[in-house]
């Protein structure tokens, strides 16, 4: 949408009002004209690009552009498959189609890579496009500039990131099976590996990044920076997020309120305090590389510090912080408190007084000015008319904002007095005159003003309506000052959500009980002979149940080949590929996994194909669908892909089903792939294949009083049993068809006997340790800034006193053989802003929150996480700071806290919580009696 504006100002009577284009506005890129002069942010949505595909040799290209960022990108050798999921999860402003898919290897014009109604077909079929022509990336961008009004030397930033040596996009079947994409019924894979409240940006880029796994040595930064963020002990910011078009789309408008620049201000400041601790810059460090895939920039350690000093500092000088006490809301003892708050907070607080001294100088004046005359003119008057009130409805009045004119009047009733006789008022009654409005209309029978207020007033209105002004001047210059710094600042946001993102990412898989993976690169000259192709996942577990509630069953898959895999219904394989594919996907983009160790090769392809649909649309069965999606697979495997596929060949009878598995299976074989091929097709272990790369797994069960139940377990050898009749059973079927079904089928077994297969067993792995490193921390500041003044020399205080007491006390434990350990007493500090690090995850720890009255609160918890944000959502306690230690378990902890509510009085410190302390056992689990009297 084009949208206009009129232009502001006096116009004659009769004269057309001039208007100006202020803007383009669509779904991806909001309306922001006059937002840098509001007081509220601004929700902005992901951006919207313009989105063209084209075919070529190499394969399908998607061309991206977004108008917004002045970016495009080119990805090109996708299939028909990757090009299809893309589109299912990018929302686009305009999709165009080139002419070259009009023109595919089968001659068809339905645009499949295989016949005709593809893929890319069904998906565009019924939505809206158009066609181009000529050279895809330079057409496109010049319809851009079309779309938009840009001028035709606009230049657009090409953000391709090159599928050298990255794993293949996944594929729609394999992204939607394990829920990356949206599925109803299948369990999100991106839900469960950040906490509730990572949700939003962080959550987009964990998505984006499984959607697409990085290169092996990205994927590594990534593992190592998560490592890392498993050890630390310090506190850590709370990652300002801002999205990069929003940056990007206030800046070039310069429409950039004061609120944003403050968050802006918030995301160089913490990129400069991680950078000032050893802990936390080593883990920036390593999500540098990771934030220049994503924003296609390339920034030095060292220019990006210097870049955030500078930025930080000159916003810093010009935008007014919190806290500055030269810009409060003028007062005056007579006109009411919402007048001055109307007429002032629209611009006061925005930027330092000492930019615009003089246009805030003359509002003060004239706001004395005004409140003299109001003063002057209508307190005699008020004064009189309470004089003579009487009981049968005197004359009433007072001093009123009148909000919608925004003017200060007298308001009353009556007010001719009965005898004049030079009586106080008198002169100040006689020049009252009726209150009109801009239009020169009278408002009401009840407001008066007199010319003396009126002039007040307006020298008040003129004078804040320049002020106003010189604020947006400078709010508007400064993001002129900074256009050259917008790629910097977009690294900067984006580093802080990837930051976030993998913070909260360990915080949930500590929680969960994951870990990270030992992943290693395989050659691109891979062959069978010449390396060992491997991935070992002890104690796997499903990624959406979790190990804390029980109830899940553990499993070792030590894969060096492919598994041909049966079980019976129920039995787990659907819920295995499942575990394996998420966790080798985890383990390439080098998160943590599902397991208790893992060796996961960095794959150049990670293929899942689980349940077929019919397509009526293209005309297309069930088992076309199925042999469609298999074909993609295979044709695409390597010796370094994961290829899982489930129930093969399902949906066709089953003798000539069976052979195509078989020759499925060998063909896999031959590739020497690893992965796992699950089925009911008992038939394919009697054809004569030649495989030297396949292993049989079967999913166990065992007889329980009589019948057979599954066990969920993987094992060596090959089951038979499928169970159907008890399923179908547990589902509801009629016994009736259930018995006529048994008779039938050992008809159908006295005619075919059954020929067994010799299991085959596979090497086995034993368990790895992994043990966390815990080191001592670099001081993190309070509020980003050294602690000055009494509140910090109180909080040194409470730390030296808190350690001291925590020392003695374990100490004393350790004597009486109470705890089994002496461990270190670590003090560290969460200042405002701040959050504790992933590592206080399920451990046991005492706190000392520290508020802005100087009173303390002792508590302890498993869950400091959880139980600092419930502090700080109370009024009052946002800027709370907290001191915490972590200790040998619940109660250890309760003890400590029982002793720090008593003692802590005792050194002069004042308790909000000091009547806890009062209960022999309040806050104790196991107590000894030493421990009591010590209490």
């Amino acid at each position: 949408w084009c949208i206009v504006e009129e232009i502001q100002g006096p116009t004659q009577a009769r004269a057309r009002k001039g208007r100006f284009i202020s803007g383009h506005a669509h779904p991806g890129s909001p309306y922001v004209f006059g937002l840098a002069e509001v007081d509220h942010d601004l929700e902005f949505p992901d951006p919207m690009p313009v989105v063209g595909i084209s075919r070529s040799a190499k394969g399908y290209c998607l061309i991206s552009v977004l108008e917004t960022m002045k970016t495009y990108s080119a990805e090109e050798g996708l299939t028909e498959e990757a090009i299809v999921t893309k589109l299912r999860i990018c929302r686009y402003h305009h999709l165009y189609l080139h002419s070259s898919l009009r023109n595919n290897s089968s001659g068809t014009s339905r645009w499949g890579e295989f016949g005709e109604g593809g893929l890319l077909w069904g998906e565009c079929n019924g939505k809206s496009f158009d066609w181009f022509d000529g050279s895809p990336i330079d057409e496109l961008l010049c319809k851009v500039r079309e779309i938009y009004g840009l001028d035709e030397k606009t230049s657009f930033r090409n953000v391709t990131i090159s599928l050298e040596g990255r794993p293949q996009p996944l594929y729609l079947g394999t992204a939607t099976q394990i829920g990356v994409i949206p599925t109803e019924g299948i369990p999100s894979l991106p839900k469960m590996l950040l906490p509730p409240n990572c949700a939003g940006l962080p959550s987009m880029y964990i998505r984006d990044l499984l959607l697409n796994p990085p290169s092996f040595d990205v994927a590594s930064a990534i593992q190592e920076a998560c490592r890392l963020m498993c050890s630390i002990t310090c506190s850590i910011p709370e990652f300002t997020c801002i999205p990069s078009a929003k940056l990007v789309k206030l800046l070039e408008s310069k429409e950039v309120n004061h609120i944003e620049f403050c968050r802006i201000k918030n995301v160089l400041d913490e990129i400069m305090l991680m950078n000032g601790n050893t802990e936390l810059s080593a883990i920036q460090n390593k999500l540098l590389e990771p934030a220049s895939v994503v924003t296609g920039l390339k920034v030095d350690a060292d220019i990006l510090i210097k870049e955030c000093r500078f930025i930080s500092k000159h916003i810093g000088e010009v935008i007014s912080l919190a806290g500055e006490s030269d810009q409060a809301i003028t007062s005056s003892e007579y006109i009411p408190k919402e007048f001055f708050n109307d007429m002032e907070s629209s611009w006061k607080g925005r930027v330092k007084r000492v930019h615009a001294e003089e246009e805030f100088a003359n509002v003060d004046v004239a706001a004395q000015a005004l409140s003299t005359a109001v003063t002057e003119d209508f307190l005699p008057i008020i004064v009189r008319v309470k004089a003579v009130m009487s009981s049968h409805g005197s004359s009433k009045g007072e001093i009123s904002y009148a909000k919608e004119h925004g003017a200060v009047w007298f308001k009353g009733r009556r007010l001719t007095p009965t005898v004049w006789a030079n009586t106080p008022g008198e002169e100040q009654i006689k020049q009252l005159k009726p209150a009109i409005d801009s239009k020169g209309r009278r408002v009401g029978e009840e407001w008066f003003t007199t010319t003396k207020v009126e002039n007040a007033l307006a020298r008040y209105h003129e004078a804040c309506d320049n002020a106003k002004c010189k604020v947006l001047e400078l709010l508007r210059g400064l993001s002129s000052e900074l256009q050259d710094k917008i790629n910097i600042l977009v690294f900067c946001s984006t580093l802080l959500i990837i930051t976030k993102a993998l913070f909260g990412h360990v915080s949930e898989g500590l929680r969960r009980g994951w870990v990270l993976p030992a992943i290693y690169p395989l050659s691109k000259d891979y062959s069978m002979e010449e390396s060992s192709s491997e991935m070992d996942l002890l104690r796997l577990f499903p990624y959406w149940l979790d190990t804390n509630q029980g109830n899940a069953i553990l499993n070792d898959v030590n894969m060096r080949s492919l598994f041909i895999l049966t079980g019976p219904n129920g039995g787990g394989k659907s819920s295995m590929l499942r575990s394996v594919c998420a966790a080798a996907l985890l383990g390439v983009c080098g998160l943590m996994v599902p397991a208790a160790s893992a060796v996961i090769p960095h794959f150049d392809s990670i293929m899942l194909h689980m349940k077929a649909y019919d397509s009526p649309a293209d005309g297309k069965s069930s088992f076309q669908i199925e042999m469609s999606e298999i074909r993609s697979l295979v044709s695409r495997a390597t010796g370094r892909s994961l290829v899982l596929i489930d129930e093969i060949c399902r949906g066709t009878e089953t003798a000539k089903g069976t052979c195509i598995a078989g020759s499925i299976i060998e063909r896999l074989d031959d590739v020497g792939c690893l992965g796992i091929v699950s089925t009911h097709l008992h038939g394919i272990f009697d054809l004569p294949l030649s495989l030297n790369n396949t292993d049989f797994k079967a999913m166990g069960a065992e007889v329980v009083n009589g019948c057979i139940q599954p066990t969920w377990r993987l094992m060596d050898g090959i089951c038979r049993e499928s169970l159907a009749f008890q399923t179908a059973r547990k589902e509801g079927m009629p016994d009736l068809i259930i018995k006529r079904a048994e008779e039938l089928y050992l008809t159908m077994s006295r005619s075919n006997k059954q020929t067994s297969s010799t299991a085959h067993h596979g090497p086995s792995v034993g368990y790895s340790n992994v043990n966390g490193l815990v080191g001592m921390p670099d001081s993190l500041g309070n509020m980003f800034e050294p602690p000055s003044g009494t509140f910090g020399l109180l909080r040194k205080d409470v730390e030296s006193i808190v350690t001291a007491i925590c020392k003695d006390k374990l100490l004393d434990l350790y004597n009486k053989r109470s705890i089994s350990e002496l461990v270190e007493v670590v003090c560290v500090t969460v200042g405002a802003r701040e959050q504790p690090p992933p590592s206080t995850v399920g451990r046991s720890s005492i706190y000392i929150i520290i508020r802005r009255d100087n009173k303390l609160y002792v508590g302890q918890t498993d869950d400091l996480v959880g139980r600092l944000g419930a502090h700080r959502s109370k009024e009052g306690m946002q800027d709370a700071t907290i001191l915490y230690i972590v200790v040998p378990g619940k109660s250890v902890a309760c003890q400590l806290e029982t002793l720090l509510i008593n003692q802590l009085p005792s050194k002069g410190f004042k308790l909000i919580n000091k009547a806890d302390g009062k209960h022999r056992n309040f806050g104790m689990s196991v107590t000894s009696g030493e421990a009591m009297a010590a209490h």
